[in-house]
């Protein structure tokens, strides 16, 4: 093991001198001329593998780099890591019990871990209604829980995450290429789709205007009506014209105008998300156009069932209504 970590070190000082006479020459001759009448080159026959004609003992090429303050600067490749420490290990779990104040992020930057990996592994579906007293498993390695699709083979799995086979193996220490379906197994070093991510961190979304909250999602009694029932979406308190933003890049699906949320604007956006904007006093887009995040699609206002001005905010996922508090940034 010795021997080959040295060959490496070697190689790799071979490697900065190169890059030091062949890409810096103006460099290397500084060098040379500082260095002249100092070194005693081993060899002179640039034939044999001599770098300008010379070939220098190994300690004379690490004076050469602890001489040159650039030398960290020119090196290209470093010393390969280490065979044994790139083996995939098998997975082991430890637990962590959650803390007031505590985020995802930084419980798993103080594991060494990404935060996509704690919210694979405990199936978080929301940072920021994580509890304090939740037992966390820590695994002692980056990657992701994958559920088996039925007749999905664990070729399929590894090339759809971009690694071997022999990883996905050694890591979950699975014997046999058949999974069963439904079957959750560890992905080493995946990450989660960007998209998933941010729906689970609570960004996917900007507000589409700032203000007062003055009702929430959920049940609540009907400020025109009187009358109990479940409240879709958000109101935002804000003055009549104020402008009102895309909160995601999407096409507006439809414009129009009901009893119920006056003037409004549907925009479907990508992972089957479509959000709704309502008691508008102006519509400043139309159905068919795309828009970007933030792009301004009308005025808030005061029209259909509406006590006063603002914006009614309402978001749809699978053709369902979610809380849009737990998805804006």
């Amino acid at each position: 093991m010795i021997e080959k970590l040295n060959r490496r070190q070697n190689a790799a000082r071979a490697a900065i001198l190169f890059c030091i006479f062949f890409y810096f020459p103006a460099t290397a001759a500084n060098m040379a001329t500082a260095i002249s009448g100092r070194l005693n080159p081993i060899e002179q026959n640039a034939e044999d593998g001599g770098l300008g004609g010379m070939v220098y003992s190994e300690q004379e090429m690490e004076r050469i780099i602890s001489e040159n303050p650039n030398a960290e600067n020119i090196v290209i490749e470093g010393v390969p890591e280490p065979e044994e420490l790139s083996v995939p290990r098998p997975l082991i779990y430890s637990s962590y019990t959650v803390r007031s104040g505590d985020m995802i992020g930084l419980i798993a930057s103080s594991f060494g871990l990404n935060q996509d990996t704690l919210i694979s592994v405990n199936n978080i579906s929301n940072t920021r209604s994580i509890q304090v007293g939740k037992r966390l498993l820590i695994p002692n390695q980056d990657g992701v829980i994958h559920t088996v699709l039925r007749n999905e083979t664990l070729e399929e799995i590894a090339r759809k995450y971009e690694t071997q086979v022999a990883n996905i193996s050694a890591v979950n220490e699975l014997f046999s290429e058949r999974v069963n379906a439904g079957s959750g197994i560890f992905i080493p070093n995946a990450k989660l789709d960007s998209t998933k991510l941010q729906e689970i961190n609570g960004d996917l979304f900007i507000w589409p205007v700032r203000g007062r909250i003055t009702s929430r999602y959920g049940y609540r009694t009907n400020p025109v009506t009187g009358r109990r029932g479940f409240h879709s979406g958000l109101d935002i308190s804000a003055n009549t014209g104020v402008p009102i933003k895309a909160a995601m890049s999407g096409m507006v699906l439809s414009t129009g105008y009901n009893d119920i949320f006056g003037y409004f604007v549907i925009i479907s956006h990508h992972s089957s998300y479509r959000t709704l904007y309502g008691h508008m006093s102006v519509i400043r887009t139309k159905p068919g156009v795309r828009v970007g995040t933030g792009q301004v699609i009308g005025d808030v206002g005061n029209t259909g069932q509406s006590t006063g001005s603002h914006l009614h905010f309402q978001v749809y996922k699978n053709g369902l209504t979610v809380n849009p508090v737990l998805l804006m940034n």
